[in-house]
């Protein structure tokens, strides 16, 4: 698998960047983001509508873009976690593939939540990118589907499939 830096730094704007990047990835079946702290152009997702993944250290809807752990905890959340997602135009907003949980401790710091979350995404991205690549999870209209039905409710780590 070929792997390759393209700096935001270097481009004047979000569409330039997004070029560029989709010039990079031109014919690529799947892109999957983590860590990727960028928000990418319309232009772009729509190029690789269906083909884009993301992984997202909340269980959303709730806490989309930064700061989840610190949120979640002044929020009083007793249960907080990371989601799978197809992605779209709106940002943390498209179709939930896979979740997963954890419990939020009376004690916890933003660390200690992240770190647990962190051990469950690295659980459940590389067997939600398996279910795309297997051709069983898609995106189409808007929606995401396991072996070509609607999934009512994001997969859990332990879902039988």
């Amino acid at each position: 698998m070929a792997a390759e830096v393209v700096a935001a730094r270097e481009f004047n704007s979000r569409a330039d960047y997004g070029a560029a990047l989709a010039a990079r990835l031109d014919g690529a079946d799947l892109v999957a983001l983590a860590g990727f702290m960028q928000v990418l152009d319309a232009v772009f997702i729509r190029r690789f509508a269906g083909r884009v993944l993301n992984i997202h250290p909340s269980l959303l809807p709730a806490y989309k873009g930064l700061d989840t752990h610190r949120r979640a905890i002044e929020a009083g959340e007793t249960r907080h976690g990371c989601s799978v997602h197809f992605v779209t135009e709106e940002l943390d907003a498209g179709p939930l593939i896979m979740q997963a949980e954890v419990a939020v401790a009376p004690d916890d710091t933003p660390a200690a939540l992240a770190a647990r979350v962190l051990r469950e995404e690295h659980r459940i991205y590389p067997r939600a990118v398996a279910l795309v690549c297997d051709g069983r999870i898609e995106m189409r209209d808007g929606r995401c589907l396991l072996d070509g039905r609607v999934l009512q409710q994001p997969l859990t780590p332990d879902a039988p499939l």
